[in-house]
């Protein structure tokens, strides 16, 4: 189920009645209706793989049960690893396998060996990367003695499968999220506000920024070769936006939806693109994720201790983890791989925690804004693009200046009118987010007025004809 779908425009004021209304003083039930609600939402795509996500559930529920119960190491390292083994598994093969047998004969191919093997068809559940890392730091606390588990399913259950986060993040944390579920909720009209504050900028990031971008986006992608350098720097420049729109603004809403049923959710984007560095940039850029992989992964191994071969080492092997997490494609972990040679010079130098606070920006600072937003974008274009090598040829044809020329975007009225929308959408959301990054505070009147206005601008600049996906719910 979309957030931009009829369905879902039926489907919240239903849930949003019964949780505040009929269920108002019985927090069991509220959190019941939380879970029952969780599984339809998941269901409405495919609900055969609503046994996935209960299966996840079942098990770490009572890994976690008995790694409490036990003070043997040996035991709760098998406990764990019973967790790591069914999730992981269970994600490893969903999107994983056909990777890795298709890999495989590609790789004896290319010695002159050709072998035989079939690839299953195999569908990739809408959001299991995102349940899977959030059960996971249930389990993995539990394990580190960092919080208790819950010996009540219903609330374990519904934070696991909340649904406005469930498909693509924020990847929240059990110590963070789970409590909540614990504590009598109370409606609150000035977070419900802000709330649909959020959820109306999430809106207009995702209908009008991320839809009307995508639709040169796509064009300029699937055939490169076509168009000048100028029309394919607009498409890497757009590609960035609509990536951004898009999961950004999918966050907003999940956050937003949260407070109008009383949850906190965890800030997953503070304006990336206002990064100096890419250091910066990863500690604005997906921050659920990338902290995830930092408290779990990297700092396990070592983090920034010990040698400098070892540091650079857990580099790599967090930005590959991160870049093959995104997706079964050797795009992803080259992508992975071109934003660890980006950090290691400022690791080298001791520079990766230059820009922690903001308050200004000098003409300096903006030349670092752009510069390390370009290569953003160079990245991005691996990201996006089907292979490696489309990916470089895409770079090649940009980056040999072969005319300006923007005429595909003014070929027909129709191209003109939504690269005027992409344009003024995109100005928009840059003019917005750098009065936010300054920290320029608004009036409650003028942040209603401002809601009023994008409100309208969705409904007439909006992309709705081409309904679109979430980039992120393939991930």
């Amino acid at each position: 189920m979309l957030f931009n779908s009829l369905e879902f425009l039926l489907f919240l004021p239903i849930v949003f009645i019964l949780y505040w209304f009929v269920f108002k003083n019985h927090l069991r039930a509220q959190n019941l209706l939380v879970l029952v609600a969780s599984y339809v939402f998941y269901g409405w795509w495919d609900w055969r793989f609503l046994s996935l996500i209960i299966a996840s559930t079942i098990l770490d529920y009572f890994v976690a049960l008995f790694i409490q119960k036990t003070t043997n190491s040996s035991k709760r390292k098998l406990l764990l690893g019973l967790s790591l083994l069914g999730n992981l598994g269970m994600l490893g093969f969903f999107k994983y396998f056909n990777f890795f047998i298709t890999s495989w004969i590609a790789a004896w191919a290319s010695v002159g060996i050709t072998i035989e093997a079939s690839t299953l068809s195999i569908i990739l559940p809408v959001g299991i990367s995102f349940y899977t890392f959030q059960t996971l730091s249930y389990t993995i606390d539990v394990y580190r003695n960092e919080m208790k588990p819950t010996n009540n399913f219903i609330d374990f259950a519904a934070f696991v499968t909340f649904f406005p986060q469930l498909v693509a993040g924020p990847i929240e944390r059990a110590s963070h999220l789970l409590p909540q579920f614990y504590k009598k909720r109370v409606f609150d009209y000035q977070n419900a506000a802000d709330g649909i504050k959020l959820i109306i900028w999430g809106m207009f990031k995702k209908v009008v920024v991320a839809d009307n971008c995508a639709f040169f986006v796509t064009k300029i992608f699937e055939s490169p070769e076509a168009f000048s350098s100028g029309e394919l720097f607009v498409g890497m420049v757009f590609f960035a936006f609509q990536i951004y729109g898009d999961f950004s603004g999918y966050s907003d809403i999940a956050i937003g939806l949260s407070k109008l049923f009383g949850f906190d959710l965890m800030v997953n984007f503070k304006f990336p693109y206002f990064s100096r560095d890419i250091a910066e940039f990863w500690r604005r850029w997906h921050i659920s994720l990338s902290t995830w992989f930092r408290d779990y992964i990297y700092i396990p191994l070592g983090g920034s201790k010990g040698s400098i071969a070892l540091q650079i080492r857990n580099v790599f092997v967090i930005f590959l983890v991160s870049g093959f997490w995104h997706g079964a494609n050797w795009t992803y972990l080259f992508w992975g791989f071109f934003h660890a040679l980006l950090f290691l010079p400022l690791l080298l130098f001791n520079v990766n925690r230059s820009h922690l606070l903001t308050k200004s920006y000098g003409w300096r600072d903006f030349a670092k804004i752009a510069f390390t937003f370009f290569l953003v974008c160079v990245g991005w274009v691996f990201f996006r693009a089907n292979s490696i090598s489309d990916a470089f040829q895409y770079l090649v044809y940009l980056f040999e200046l072969k005319g300006f020329g923007i005429s595909l975007f003014y070929s027909t009225n129709a191209n003109l009118m939504i690269f005027a929308l992409s344009v003024v959408a995109v100005g928009l959301l840059i003019i917005q987010e750098f009065i936010w990054v300054i920290q320029k505070r608004e009036t409650p009147k003028i942040s209603a007025l401002k809601a009023l206005f994008l409100v309208l601008i969705i409904f007439f600049m909006g992309s709705f004809k081409n309904q679109m996906d979430f980039i992120y719910f393939q991930f």
